[in-house]
């Protein structure tokens, strides 16, 4: 369970130690690149990975919208150093300060970029701020430990702009605000109501694993079934390609129902942590990536649960 290990600390698990990896004695830089997805509208695409020393933690998608106001950002990164290369790309093609940022929740990929924005300007749902506050310490020191120099003079920066209202209007774009949950307890949603593109966070994934440290699996079906009704042109996800045809949706539930039902009968079979997270992988799902290990990893996070609802029923069944 070593990979099991490992991966349980990206969810902040303090209580577990990582390895500490030497140094990096080059300079690294992120190559960020800007991709227009819709008028005025832009995103940078990580890459579908897990965390590593090789890619600098570059693993999340973020986007920025260009309004006559200045510019809207949505997630920040995993460290100082991307949120530099960020801020910077983003005046080099827009020529603009950002003049609002938002969290779409409290993982560190998508706010430990935080720092180098007005923290005055950076909102989120109250129980993201409230998540951050209580582990984004542990989140900063653990991806130290597994990306080195990547992470170096990185910053728990806390919103101060709590959501609390329905829309924003920068520009001509009138941002509506969209909370949901399931990936953790507090997932926001964005539309765009002058483009139509949906910025949906993690509540959606595609063609990588979603990832379950903190995930509410009934909350996050009900959250998947409510966002296939908003009407949207796009859904760009937290991870993977920007989505034109919400395969998105369907292929985030479809994983899930999967290994929610696997787990279950890995439980009601007797099977134990290690016997579980060996489930054959079907062949639709042989093009997501990092899926064996994110198996591994959600079988850390939801088997202990999933195996106290069942074992009840199953003592009552031997009665």
């Amino acid at each position: 369970m070593d990979k099991v290990r490992r991966s349980l600390l990206i969810g902040g698990a303090s209580s577990l130690a990582a390895p500490i990896l030497p140094a990096f004695a080059a300079p690294l830089k992120y190559n960020l690149k800007a991709q227009r997805i819709a008028n005025n509208s832009y995103v940078v695409i990580g890459k579908t990975e897990d965390y590593s020393p090789d890619n600098g933690g570059d693993i999340v998608n973020v986007a920025f919208i260009d309004t006559s106001d200045g510019v809207v950002l949505i997630d920040t990164g995993s460290s100082r150093r991307y949120g530099e290369a960020l801020k910077q790309l983003i005046y080099a093609t827009t020529g603009k300060d950002v003049i609002r940022v938002y969290n779409t929740h409290f993982h560190p990929d998508h706010c430990l970029g935080n720092q180098l924005f007005d923290k005055k300007k950076i909102a989120a749902l109250p129980k993201t701020i409230s998540g951050l506050k209580a582990s984004g310490e542990d989140f900063s020191s653990n991806l130290y430990r597994i990306l080195g120099d990547w992470m170096r003079g990185t910053e728990v920066i806390i919103p101060e702009h709590v959501i609390n209202y329905s829309s924003e209007k920068f520009g001509k774009h009138r941002f509506e605000m969209l909370p949901f949950k399931g990936h953790t307890d507090a997932d926001l949603a964005i539309l765009d109501h002058e483009t139509g593109v949906l910025y949906a966070g993690d509540i959606c994934f595609l063609d990588r694993a979603a990832t379950t440290p903190h995930a509410d699996l009934e909350s996050w079906h009900k959250s998947l079934k409510e966002i296939k009704k908003i009407p949207h042109k796009i859904i760009f996800p937290g991870h993977g390609p920007a989505d034109t045809t919400s395969r998105s949706i369907e292929q985030t539930d479809t994983y899930l129902t999967w290994l929610e039902t696997n787990l279950t009968k890995s439980a009601r079979s007797g099977k134990d942590m290690l016997e579980a997270a060996k489930m054959p992988i079907p062949e639709k799902f042989h093009s997501i990536d990092v899926i064996e290990l994110e198996i591994e990893r959600s079988v850390a996070h939801l088997y202990p649960g999933i195996e106290e609802k069942t074992l009840p029923f199953l003592g009552q069944g031997d009665s």
